[in-house]
């Protein structure tokens, strides 16, 4: 249930004289005009475009100048109809990506997008669509056409399978065994297996003949059904039907179109976002098309045309000239930003509060929504919860009903607020309080990590080792004859020029050779015994090495770690803020680090996933727990490039929070890296991104709790080992795409988690 101060807090938005204005003449009208209405912020033309609808039931269509400007939009309107019982979704009408002539199809995600608002428009189950002004002069097929492309499928139908599975491929769906993902189908004799859009999972339907016999639901995961259904709904993933000899070109000349997106409600509300801007992206779009009328768009003057027979409402932040009697001003500016600054927030929340104000906090997580909410009790303001129904701790419901106070703390998109100077009503969103941070990866860096020195074909002239031969140079690969078959073999060249043929299908014989520095090996002599005593002087290094790391893993299992607290409430926040939905897997790993960190051994696991898995969110969150104790973090990273993208991600995801962030690489100066040393050792520093640079003698820390390694393989046995060694207690994490067989044999051994 919503708090009842919430609706008290934006009552007296409805009371204002230029909303009320607008209501009179929407309701009395004739239509001979347009009417106006400025002065609102994005946030406020948001607010007000849900309590138009309230307040008079009648459908909304809202066109901005772009995509951008309507995905902007679009998550403030499903914020604001769901917080002021509007009784309504938004819809989001994404404009397509290609142009006639091009000979494309559409951006499969954009179609899908399409389709459900094609859907829901043609069902009538649209209250307020927001669309690109580009999209709005798209001209679409009649509501009738969308209908008949959603499929309701109920038991004891008769629907022959043949012709279901070619609606199917027509609507957009693949034939995929298993059925996984949204948008594929199987057929298994008489039993076909469909994802739709709509749903959480996916359906089995039986057929007996022509008729179906039973309609099921299943888990993709497992493939076993959960529970039996009446009926199912199909939902296209185009809007486009496909065929065989049209394809699904959108601006086929097969496909003439005559309605338009004015068609799909009755009685609509046309809204006009800053008109002036529309008309410049309308003009910049018929430029695009070659400055022709086109037969699948219309004119920006058409659609005016045709929203000039229903009502249409020109919206403005700033009005242009003067207001005449059909237009309306409701005076809104921006909220102040803080920057992080929650000292500088509290103190203008309390100076609004005593001259009568009211405030509403926004924050897209319950998890942040309790950080806000420490932070109020610590300076003692007063607060009230609106969590949607979300579930929160207990204690801190009951101290919000203990406290009561003028500032109501909100789970929702809000990203930036407004403050309406009419009624005293102060919103601040969540990057008013805290800037978003734009530090992002550059372009073509962001999977390096997955790539190693193996990966890159030899050439002539490089050094490698045979198992059996040593050190050789290669010279090439040669197609050599043997009677009337022929095979390809590596050319190696050993010392005195002898030559050795090693045919590809033994390439695991010979490697790469890696070596310190730039200096040219020299080449062992075929038969000779120098190849024979470098690898008996290296196996015994290896016992030695491997007695010394035995040893290690022995005192690290008695060694007594520290024991790490339970989550937090910031812990909380800081996992609610991830912007995707945790895999099975990522919670298992998860639950399974955290466990190790609230253990009295010291934890050293191997964490393995492949390239864009989500091992970075895993180990972030572990960094996180472990700086909520007080302890410091270590990331290692083989390269410079890589070390730079584990530092912007690092201070991407952690921005929001009260910690310090610093990077020891080649990019930073001498003088850099003395300072970041210098407040290493005094623990002001909570987290050091590094390569190689991170193993210096120099390298001091005051109160190292968390190692994490990236691609541990780049790295040499001693580096790894000594780091472990900076402090035995530590707890340690590795992540890596392609464990080598070592790392993974120690794993399975249980030297290592």
């Amino acid at each position: 249930m919503r708090n009842p101060r919430t609706e008290e807090l934006f009552s007296g938005l409805t009371a204002s004289a230029g909303f009320r204005g607008l209501i009179g003449s929407l309701s009395t009208r004739t239509r001979t005009g347009t009417l106006r209405l400025s002065g609102l912020t994005l946030t406020a033309k948001a607010i007000y475009a849900a309590l138009l609808f309230r307040e008079t039931s009648r459908p909304q269509i809202i066109v901005t100048d772009g995509n951008k400007q309507a995905e902007a939009l679009f998550p403030l309107l499903r914020t604001f109809t769901e917080l002021l019982d509007a009784g309504t979704t938004p819809l989001l009408l994404p404009a397509l990506d290609v142009l006639p002539g091009q000979g494309m199809s559409p951006h499969a995600e954009i179609l899908a997008t399409r389709a459900a608002a094609f859907d829901r428009l043609a069902h009538g189950k649209a209250g307020i669509l927001v669309l690109p002004v580009t999209a709005a002069l798209t001209r679409t097929e009649a509501p009738h056409y969308y209908r008949q492309l959603t499929l309701t499928i109920k038991v004891h139908d008769e629907v022959p399978l043949d012709d279901l599975s070619a609606h199917l491929e027509s609507i957009g769906y693949e034939k995929r065994d298993p059925v996984e993902m949204v948008g594929e189908y199987s057929i298994r004799g008489g039993i076909l297996d469909v994802f739709s859009p709509d749903q959480a999972q996916p359906v089995r339907i039986e057929f007996f003949g022509d008729e179906i016999e039973s309609i099921r639901r299943f888990d993709p995961e497992s493939q076993r059904s959960i529970h039996k259904l009446n009926e199912c709904v199909l939902q296209p993933l185009t809007e486009f039907q496909k065929s065989r000899d049209k394809g699904s070109d959108p601006f086929a000349p097969e496909r003439p179109r005559d309605a338009s997106i004015l068609d799909f409600l009755e009685e609509p509300l046309v809204v006009i976002d800053e008109p002036e801007l529309i008309r410049a992206a309308a003009d910049r779009f018929r430029i695009r098309l070659g400055g022709e009328p086109s037969p699948f768009f219309l004119e920006w003057e058409q659609f005016l045309e045709g929203a000039g027979r229903h009502d249409v409402l020109e919206v403005r932040q700033l009005e242009i000239g003067a207001i005449d009697g059909a237009g309306y001003y409701i005076p809104t500016r921006p909220s102040m930003a803080f920057h992080g600054n929650l000292q500088v927030a509290i103190r203008e929340a309390k100076t609004l509060i005593e001259s009568g104000a009211k405030l509403a906090f926004f924050a897209p997580a319950t998890g942040e929504i309790e950080r806000l909410a420490d932070v109020f009790s610590e300076y003692s303001v007063p607060y009230q919860l609106d969590l949607a129904g979300d579930r929160a701790p207990e204690y801190l419901r009951e101290r919000a009903q203990s406290t009561g106070g003028a500032v109501v703390l909100i789970r929702g998109d809000v990203a930036h607020g407004a403050v309406f100077q009419e009624t005293g009503l102060a919103i601040f969103g969540s990057e008013d309080l805290f800037d978003s941070s734009e530090i992002v990866a550059k372009p073509g860096i962001a999977h390096l990590g997955a790539f190693s020195a193996d990966q890159f074909d030899l050439k002539p002239g490089d050094y490698v080792v045979h198992v059996e031969h040593g050190v050789a140079q290669f010279l090439g690969v040669r197609e050599i004859a043997q009677g009337d078959a022929k095979g390809d073999y590596m050319l190696l060249e050993y010392a005195g020029g002898n030559k050795l043929y090693v045919p590809l299908t033994r390439m695991d014989l010979v490697q790469r050779f890696r070596g310190e520095g730039e200096a040219r090996p020299a080449l062992d002599k075929m038969g000779g015994a120098t190849w024979t005593r470098t690898k008996t002087r290296i196996k015994a290094k290896m016992r030695d090495m491997a007695e010394e790391l035995l040893k290690l893993y022995a005192q690290r299992k008695l060694a007594q770690g520290f024991v790490f607290s339970p989550d937090s409430n910031w812990q909380r926040e800081f996992e609610d803020a991830f912007e995707f939905t945790e895999t099975r897997d990522q919670k298992a790993a998860i639950a399974d680090i955290k466990r190790d960190m609230e253990g009295p051994q010291p934890m050293d696991r191997l964490l393995c996933g492949d390239v864009g898995y989500g091992k970075t969110e895993v180990v972030m969150r572990a960094a996180f727990k472990a700086l909520g104790d007080g302890k410091q973090v270590a990331v290692l990273a083989p390269t410079t490039v890589l070390c730079f993208q584990h530092f912007n991600t690092f201070k991407k995801r952690f921005q929001p929070f009260p910690v310090r962030i610093e990077m020891l690489s080649r990019f930073r100066t001498a003088k850099e890296i003395k300072a970041t040393l210098d407040d290493l050792a005094e623990g002001k520093v909570d987290l050091a991104v590094g390569t190689h640079r991170l193993f210096s003698k120099d390298v001091v820390w005051k109160d190292l709790g968390l190692v994490i390694i990236d691609e541990e393989q780049r790295f040499g046995v001693k580096h790894k080992e000594r780091l472990k060694e900076i402090r035995n207690a530590v707890d340690v994490v590795t992540m890596s795409a392609t464990p080598i067989p070592r790392t993974l044999h120690m794993s399975l051994l249980g030297l290592r988690d």
